[in-house]
């Protein structure tokens, strides 16, 4: 009897953390995700002065800010701009973390550069939006700013957040 009340509570058990996993996985969005990935795309080309690949993940009007405010109209212009010459060349960037913003994603991405703010990292701001040939597009950007600057806290709404295009 001991045993078999043993046993029903030790199914009853997995099958409860069987059923909360799933909700988990569910509820958590994946950072193979497309939006997050031209994110990150996005931050590495144009941190690594690749305009070519850059430029087709941003949304028409984002492209023609960069066109009329970036030097030469290249991306990069801003992007590498944004990094004092004391951090060095940008290594890589990869996903952080993300919000939903109705069907776009408010994407957050961590970078390090090769002096001084490798550690910690440099946290960039992205809004993604699906255009209506289904392609995910940045529509607008922020941050390229150390992670411990308290301006890189909520960059979405934060108006303190500098770097903002358009």
């Amino acid at each position: 009897m001991q045993v078999r009340r043993s046993l029903v509570i030790g199914l009853a058990s997995l099958a409860v953390l069987a059923i909360l996993v799933l909700v988990v996985v569910a509820i958590t969005p994946p950072q193979t995700n497309p939006a997050f990935s031209v994110a990150a795309a996005f931050a590495n080309a144009a941190g690594h002065g690749d305009d070519t690949a850059a430029l087709p993940l941003l949304s028409t009007d984002l492209a023609q800010a960069v066109e009329t405010t970036c030097k030469d109209g290249k991306p990069s212009s801003c992007v590498q701009g944004y990094a004092p010459p004391e951090w060095g060349a940008m290594e890589t960037a990869v996903f952080r973390r993300v919000a939903p913003d109705g069907a776009a994603w408010d994407i957050e991405v961590i970078a390090t550069y090769e002096k001084d703010k490798g550690a910690s990292g440099v946290c960039s701001y992205f809004h993604v939006s699906q255009s209506p040939d289904g392609q995910w597009k940045i529509d607008r950007w922020a941050g390229f700013i150390w992670c411990g600057d308290p301006r890189s806290r909520d960059m979405a709404t934060n108006p303190d957040t500098p770097n903002r295009m358009p």
